[in-house]
């Protein structure tokens, strides 16, 4: 018998992506290490890979994350 019980976080009616399973869930099904979420739809979770490619995208080019836009001398 486990000391400590690994419970999945969340709740009946938030929506999250599973990496693992790549599938949309509702509530906590995996644990949070492999889900993106929580999500206010089902439909928003279900594009999450690409919401995340989107704003990866605008990261890469954001000047204030990258050294393309600063000059330190």
């Amino acid at each position: 018998m486990a000391l400590f019980k690994r419970g999945t976080a969340g709740k009946p009616g938030e929506w999250y992506y599973c990496l693992k399973h790549a599938r949309v869930e509702e509530g906590p099904e995996c644990r949070a290490a492999d889900r993106m979420g929580p999500y206010g739809s089902r439909e928003e979770a279900a594009h999450a890979m690409e919401t995340a490619r989107e704003r990866n995208v605008e990261w890469e080019n954001d000047s204030r994350w990258t050294d393309k836009g600063s000059s330190s001398s």
